[in-house]
């Protein structure tokens, strides 16, 4: 199985959630679309944050982490 990137997976539960919000599949379907949904969900999230991490801290010249402080627009 190849690693399913961020966007094929919101593709894919973007594509469970219209075929819940439809309505007419049958239950034993819309029980495993829906634990594939929560599986897609907790995977995006995970990504999310992974990256928000990533974006919080920077690495300097010396290859150091800092942490990340806007500067809102103003010039140092």
């Amino acid at each position: 199985m190849t690693k399913q990137t961020f966007a094929e997976a919101m593709t894919e539960l973007e594509e469970i959630v219209r075929k819940l919000e439809q309505g007419d599949v049958p239950l034993e379907e819309a029980i495993d679309l829906y634990k594939r949904g929560m599986e897609l969900s907790k995977f995006c999230h995970e990504k999310l944050q992974s990256a928000e991490e990533q974006l919080i801290s920077i690495v300097n010249e010396n290859g150091e982490k800092k942490p990340f402080e806007p500067t809102n627009g103003e010039e140092l």
